[in-house]
């Protein structure tokens, strides 16, 4: 019987979990949004995690032993270890890629990078918090304090570890564009414009506010990866694992086949 390799991947957007598989990561984006009904039908985002990880909050080597080959040859496609409160048991070192999958199960795999952009402090920016929380939240901080924010100095507002994305807009244009107009407009589908636009107006003028929660619901359903600016970040107080997202040109040139299936 032919022997296939074992992976561990952990599923941050539309849920959180984590799975053994015997497919390789392109294969388990095709097979998780178009190859199972069982399975999500949309965008999906996921980590490869290394092999070799483990926590005493996972049964992994329980559920390992068990992907492997069915009786036809057929490798294993998924073994879920666990479905709830995973990515505050995952050690961030652990995640070796992030792939970002179209609906039509293209994938695209992304390297972690060291972050070294410099920051305006007191610039206002709009998060997508991904997992486990799933806010869209306007603030004054960066990402690197952002990310410690959540994690570690709120209790009311935080959670252990988060993965979390920056939408790409530019907040002085869209509070002028929207100045004293009846029907407003929001570059970010499923958000409210008037609570977005009063909610950034606040934040400009008090600089000294760290956040403000626009929405409770995750907008990443309908958004498109054409939103998202600089990449992505999983954050645990002071450490920040930053996945980012590649250039246009670099999409156009180096990544057209999945490009391409982007809307």
């Amino acid at each position: 019987m032919k022997e296939y390799p074992q992976n561990l991947y952990m599923i941050v957007f539309p849920i959180n979990a984590l799975v053994a598989s015997q497919l390789n990561p392109y294969q388990f984006a095709e097979h998780y949004t178009i190859g199972s009904t069982k399975h999500y039908r949309g965008k999906v985002i996921f980590a490869e995690i290394d092999i070799k990880f483990r926590d005493q909050y996972f049964d992994i080597d329980y559920y390992l032993s068990q992907t492997v080959p069915h009786e036809n040859g057929q490798p294993k496609k998924t073994k879920f270890i666990s479905s709830y409160s995973v990515l505050e048991h995952v050690d961030l070192k652990a995640i070796k890629h992030l792939y970002l999958v179209t609906p039509n199960g293209k994938a695209l795999q992304i390297d972690p990078a060291e972050y070294t952009a410099k920051n305006d402090p007191g610039m206002v920016r709009v998060y997508q918090e991904i997992t486990p929380l799933t806010n869209l939240v306007a603030s004054t901080l960066d990402q690197r304090s952002f990310g410690k924010y959540i994690t570690k100095e709120t209790r009311s507002k935080g959670c252990p570890k988060l993965f979390f994305t920056q939408y790409e807009l530019n907040v002085t244009e869209f509070l002028k564009y929207n100045q004293n107009r009846d029907l407003m407009h929001s570059p970010i589908p499923d958000s409210n414009p008037q609570r977005l636009f009063d909610y950034l107006l606040e934040l400009k003028e008090n600089p000294e506010k760290k956040t403000k929660t626009i929405s409770l619901s995750s907008t990443l359903l309908e958004a498109s990866y054409l939103l998202i600016r600089h990449g992505f970040w999983f954050a645990d107080g002071e450490e920040l694992v930053f996945f980012p997202m590649p250039t246009l040109k670099q999409l156009e040139n180096e990544y057209y086949d999945w490009w391409k299936h982007v809307r």
